[in-house]
């Protein structure tokens, strides 16, 4: 018996080697496979990448901009606590649209027209056309505001970008128009250098994203507060609702790649609200109690110049430019997109002209008609601005609302329906909304009949 067991003995340590060996080459293989599947995911999500990213970024257009800079120049670092709460609304509305096209594969008014009616979606088209259409007037002057400070006359500006969006969005594919918007969007990245570039308070600004107040010295609380408003309700307008949910559609992203495309819609809105808060972060940093009075994003590069330096203003300026001329590209199509799933139209950007008249005749005037308004002399921009603001602001709440009952339609969406917690962020996302779209849409009609609220 002491002769086996001897034999035994030293076989025992050589065995545990073998395991540990073993399990280490498991080990090694595991993580080699884990790391091939985070690759093929990320290479996935780069495929999937492009409608929420796209629409959350034209929503920083020229009257978006125009906002923050304004913001900045008259509060300071003060409101940069509404920040982190418009990223959670957005992430969670363009999720809703990104789940809605996916799951469906329709676009927002066709969902609407088949579930509420034609009369409701024809009025809603009709406030979305006109709103657009301003919008789109707006974005021209934004791209003029930028070259003119480069010398750059406006009857140059506007109408070779006109044909040259026009002629981008009928001959490219979706995916080469895709591929540009998202190398559009990475223009936005010359605010985050505008803002180090200033040398802002850092410490400062942390404490203000961290300490809610609308109390802002030599300010009147009226003013701070309109503001607040007007920065949540430029955040999230319907057209970018109707874009990304369109987008998704015509992409042809299916349900397995659902989270993808819900990680692609709060990206944008992540990407959005980074964006806007650098905005105001520049102008704060340079422009906040120099008395210098803001009313355009083009008045903002302008003032960057002297105080921030050249390079800030340009830079501004360059972010400006590119901006509206993505956001006066997606407002057409939006408009078109919009209007014909509305009346059951063929649409989509990769179609022929043959194959989808109605579209590129909607997209066609929306583009031209804004480009030939903003050439117009005695034109009151600021007005425009407003007027369109207040249009978006009137849709907005009523769109959101259908967002909602849509997103809870078993019939539609399945076992893709909003769970207990996803609803209770989304009425109480889409409740502040409502209310603060309201707010500032009362406050522009009482500024109407001459009630000055500041």
């Amino acid at each position: 018996m002491t002769d086996p067991l001897r034999r035994r003995l030293p076989a025992a340590p050589r065995i545990g080697a073998l395991a540990r060996l073993r399990d280490r080459l498991e080990q090694g293989e595991f993580l080699r496979l884990r790391s091939r599947f985070r690759r093929r995911r990320f290479f996935a999500f780069l495929a999937v990448l492009g409608p929420g990213l796209i629409a959350g970024i034209a929503g920083n257009d020229a009257g978006g901009i125009t906002t923050y800079s304004v913001m900045g120049a008259q509060t300071g670092y003060a409101l940069l606590w509404l920040f982190p709460i418009t990223l959670l609304i957005l992430a969670v509305v363009q999720e809703m649209a990104a789940r809605l096209g996916v799951v469906t594969g329709q676009g927002l008014s066709d969902l609407i027209r088949d579930s509420f009616g034609v009369r409701w979606t024809a009025l809603a088209m009709l406030v979305l056309l006109i709103a657009n259409l301003a919008n789109t007037v707006a974005n021209f002057a934004g791209t003029s505001a930028a070259l003119e400070i480069f010398d750059v006359p406006r009857l140059v500006t506007v109408p070779v970008v006109a044909v040259a969006i026009w002629a981008l969005v009928i001959f490219a594919s979706y995916r080469v128009l895709e591929r540009i918007f998202l190398s559009i969007s990475l223009i936005f990245l010359t605010y985050v250098v505008a803002a180090f570039l200033v040398r802002p308070d850092w410490r400062a600004v942390g404490e203000a994203m961290l300490s809610p107040s609308l109390s802002v010295p030599g300010v009147p609380i009226a003013t701070t507060l309109l503001l607040a408003v007007a920065v949540v309700g430029t955040t999230i307008t319907p057209y970018m609702q109707f874009y990304l949910q369109s987008a998704v559609a015509e992409k042809g992203i299916d349900e397995e790649e659902l989270r993808l495309e819900q990680a692609d819609a709060v990206v944008g809105a992540v990407w959005t609200n980074t964006v806007a808060l650098f905005i105001v972060v520049a102008t704060a940093g340079a422009l906040f109690g120099s008395g210098i009075v803001l009313e355009t994003a083009g008045q903002a590069a302008e003032a960057l110049r002297p105080v921030a330096g050249d390079l800030s203003g340009i830079l501004f300026a360059v972010g400006l430019f590119g901006a509206s001329v993505l956001a006066a590209t997606i407002l057409p199509i939006s408009t078109a997109y919009v209007i014909c799933e509305a009346f059951g139209w063929e649409s989509g950007v990769g179609k022929s002209f043959r194959d989808a008249p109605a579209f590129f005749v909607i997209y066609s005037f929306v583009l031209f008609a804004g480009a030939a308004v903003m050439l117009l002399p005695g034109l009151d921009l600021i007005g425009l601005i407003v007027a369109s603001q207040n249009l978006q602001g009137l849709l907005l709440p009523v769109v959101l609302i259908f967002m909602l009952l849509l997103v809870n339609d078993r019939r539609l969406l399945g076992r893709h329906v909003n769970g207990r917690w996803r609803n209770v962020l989304a009425v109480g996302a889409i409740g502040v909304v409502v209310v603060l779209d309201v707010a500032l849409l009362g406050a522009g009609l009482l500024g109407a009949v001459g009630i000055d609220l500041g």
